[in-house]
């Protein structure tokens, strides 16, 4: 069988999988969407279909203060059919993202940023994985599929950083500004990946264009790092024109950003933060706010300058801070994490040098308290 029929019938079996599921359980979906490792406040279908309902009546779909995504979404979400009568239309569409996804993810592999960058080359790289390999560990990641069927909304947040992404290893820094401008326009937190990506985005450019510079020089990095944060900034800024067009105020801004920074929701969920906010004082909430929000942020200039070498790993770390210390996490990020971890299986194995030590410490403490 040929690599391009593998992966056509890799594909054809994700889709089936979830598309059977959500026919043979049709009750499915409508549980997973209301289960908290799935859902959060800022990314739960139930919720969307609540701001959706208030649009379609004329209504802003901010009112009440249960509706805390992008406005954006909901003309996308107006053209599909009642998802209570057809729920095998919006399991569809996050399918189509899920492979998109996965499609992204098969071409950042195939970039080779992972194991050979412009700095950096793995001894290891005769090792890695084949991209379709890469693609199945996205397209069957349990944490994936659960996500598709209770079809919460950060399946696109994820798809836009792998665009971004994407571009940035092909060296197209427009397109990847505007893709992570839709991805921070989805969900905040992506702003930080802006300084690994714009990095990586350099070096790629450098890595294809420096065989047809005459004379080997290229524009310096801050200079690039700059164009790429105004491509970005005058993306935000056309994303909130045409939501405030769709919209007709800046209530969106509060609804859907300050819920992020400041936590007003604090239904139960995975993520640390509504672990710690549920327990602390009133009057103690803005700092321990401020000091959430700081450790997350230190990570992303920390990881740019320690892994200056091979940037895509800092992208690639980020994405796990994010699964871990962003405000509302849930499963789905988790499983984006773990797939994105996969083009790093040539060092996998690695890991078991690394375990090694402590568990044979711990073998050896226990062995000396049983004597």
């Amino acid at each position: 069988m040929s690599t391009s029929t593998y992966d056509h019938v890799l594909f054809a079996s994700a889709a089936s999988v979830r598309l059977s599921l959500a026919w043979a359980f049709p009750g499915l979906p409508d549980l997973l969407s209301g289960r908290v490792e799935l859902s959060t406040p800022v990314t739960g279908f139930k919720r969307l279909q609540e701001g959706l309902f208030l649009y379609n009546h004329g209504l802003s779909p901010y009112d009440g203060g249960v509706f805390h995504q992008a406005p954006l979404l909901l003309p996308l979400f107006s053209l599909l059919p009642d998802p209570a009568r057809y729920p095998l239309v919006t399991v569809l569409l996050y399918t189509l993202v899920d492979l998109a996804s996965a499609y992204a993810l098969m071409q950042i592999f195939a970039s080779g940023q992972s194991y050979a960058s412009r700095f950096f080359t793995s001894s290891r790289e005769s090792k890695r994985w084949s991209s379709s390999a890469v693609a199945a560990a996205h397209l069957f990641n349990p944490f994936v599929v659960l996500t598709c069927l209770a079809r919460s909304t950060n399946v696109f947040g994820n798809l836009f950083i792998l665009v971004s992404v994407l571009k940035a290893c092909r060296g197209a820094a427009f397109g990847s500004a505007f893709a992570l401008a839709l991805a921070s326009y989805m969900s905040l937190h992506p702003l930080l990946l802006l300084p690994p990506l714009a990095v990586l985005c350099y070096d790629s450019s450098i890595m294809r264009n420096k065989n047809a510079s005459k004379d080997g020089r290229s524009s310096a990095l801050v200079p690039f790092a700059a164009r790429y944060t105004a491509v970005f900034a005058v993306a935000i800024a056309i994303l909130f024109a045409l939501s405030y067009a769709l919209t007709g105020n800046w209530s969106f801004i509060s609804s859907v950003y300050a819920s992020r920074l400041l936590l007003p929701d604090l239904t139960p969920n995975v993520g640390l933060w509504w672990y710690f906010f549920i327990e602390i004082f009133d009057s103690f909430r803005n700092f321990f706010l401020g000091v959430f929000w700081l450790h997350m942020v230190s990570y992303s200039p920390a990881l740019t300058i320690r892994l200056r070498d091979q940037p895509l790993a800092a992208v690639v770390l980020m994405c796990g801070i994010f699964a871990i210390f962003q405000p509302y996490a849930n499963v789905g990020d988790a499983g984006f994490w773990l797939s994105l971890l996969s083009m790093y299986g040539h060092v996998h194995e690695r890991e078991y040098y690394n375990l090694s030590l402590p568990l044979n410490s711990a073998n050896l403490s226990s062995s000396s308290v049983s004597r």
